[in-house]
């Protein structure tokens, strides 16, 4: 990462491919304490500068350490480095650990937007905790004239890098290397750091809902439709008056939940429920009966599991990215969607891994707002009143049924079984 204080670099590191982030700041915080004043940062004070160059120097061998220990993939040096002679210090160090290096830059020279990203995130960092907000800004307003009197733009034509200009209005990308680097540049240029907010809800509650079965494309039940009714009135209550896009899937079930909200509305395939195949419209009691190893399997690795002719989660992550990459684009939204699709998409705001994604709890009859921030994503949970079943299924401690046979994964994790006609298979790549 490159660029001055309150550019959105930290909010950037946390977004995209699975990775770990190595933040600069955190470890001057540990060596030096947080709530240093701007002095702290002067170029010209020689005690701050050796002190800095050591919470950058143990940063870089804890990335280092864990390239090596750990096999990581994809590691973020979260600092400024915003000289000619720390990048090529950084890339110098890495290039010989044969670590492919790219730089992201982000430039915004927007008045009223660094202003509004000092305010809604900066003064939640630890380095303000707790202080006068008027006086934390006027500190960090100070920390960002001392960087920028030392400031050096990327001009170095042999690194690879993206520079990200005023929050997407201009991009310059110079040497991209292979496809990890062309997907990270992908999704950068659909990244935004303006505030705004997510909400997601479950469709109301369905006739197949209060009969148990999976998938389908039922009505929503009576108490369903009043959630429906319910809606618009909850939404209001949060957005203050502004305007905002609803996007639902394809099923009836969603488009009912929306018919109220007095919003610009938007029908996508591929927010449709986790296709179940073969087991569509049965109950998890006949699922367990009809097809028990393949019950137990499910049980074993759900992200992983691909129902007879569907879908598993590994694919719903799939479908979903094109929609993932469009929520990076847009204002305030609301999405309403299924079980399986809330959780996938709520799973990767919250940074939730593969394995306990498939487990998230999300009631019917919720409203959940989600506000991305720089160190965190902030979430609430409103629940309406009125009442409607539980379909969530806790994980098993063990699988249900013993496994007769040896599995033998396919490439999206879908495994063959003894005891039915093979359904044809998705195939889809390897994540990253």
């Amino acid at each position: 990462m490159v660029g001055l204080p309150a550019r959105g670099k930290t909010y950037i590191s946390q977004k995209g491919i699975k990775t770990k982030v190595f933040n600069v700041g955190n470890c001057r915080r540990e060596l030096c304490g947080a709530q240093q004043d701007n002095t702290f940062f002067d170029p010209n004070n020689p005690c701050g500068q050796k002190q800095r160059k050591e919470a950058a120097d143990l940063t870089l061998q804890d990335m280092l350490t864990w390239y090596s220990e750990q096999d990581g993939v994809v590691g973020i040096y979260d600092a400024t480095n915003s000289t000619v002679q720390r990048r090529q210090w950084l890339h110098e160090t890495l290039t010989q650990h044969d670590i492919q290096v790219f730089f992201i830059e982000s430039i915004c020279d927007d008045e009223k937007l660094v202003a509004a990203n000092i305010r809604d995130v900066k003064l939640s960092s630890p380095d303000y905790k707790d202080m006068d907000p008027e006086t934390a800004v006027s500190d960090f307003e100070a920390r960002i004239a001392q960087y920028q009197s030392q400031y050096e733009t990327i001009v170095e034509q042999d690194y690879s890098y993206i520079k990200l200009i005023n929050v997407g209005s201009q991009f310059i990308v110079n040497m991209v290397k292979g496809y990890l680097e062309s997907r990270i540049v992908y999704y950068l240029m659909n990244l935004h750091i303006r505030g705004r907010k997510i909400y997601m809800s479950r469709h109301g509650e369905s006739m197949y809902n209060l009969d148990g079965k999976l998938g389908g494309d039922s009505d929503l039940s009576p108490r369903g439709r009043l959630y429906a009714q319910m809606l618009p009135g909850i939404i209001k209550e949060k957005l203050d008056g502004k305007e905002m896009v609803v996007w639902t899937s394809t099923l009836k079930r969603t488009i009912q939940t929306s018919e109220h909200l007095p919003y610009s509305k938007l029908h996508r395939k591929a927010l449709d429920e986790l296709d179940a195949g073969v087991c569509d419209g049965l109950t998890y009691e006949q699922v367990e009966e009809k097809y028990p190893e393949d019950f137990a399997r499910r049980d074993e690795d759900k992200f992983n599991y691909r129902y007879r002719g569907g879908e598993s989660y590994r694919d719903v992550v799939h479908r979903l990215e094109p929609i993932i990459m469009d929520l990076e684009r847009q204002e305030d939204v609301l999405i309403i969607g299924h079980q399986a699709i809330i959780r996938c998409l709520y799973g990767f705001f919250m940074n939730y891994n593969q394995d306990e994604l498939p487990y998230i709890k999300i009631p019917l009859h919720t409203l959940i707002e989600l506000t991305p921030k720089a160190y965190s994503c902030e979430e609430k949970f409103y629940k309406a009143d009125i009442p409607a079943v539980d379909t969530h299924r806790e994980k098993p401690k063990q699988p249900r049924h013993p496994l007769t046979t040896q599995a033998i994964p396919g490439s999206g994790g879908e495994v063959p079984s003894p005891i039915a006609p093979s359904s044809p298979s998705i195939n889809v790549p390897s994540s990253s």
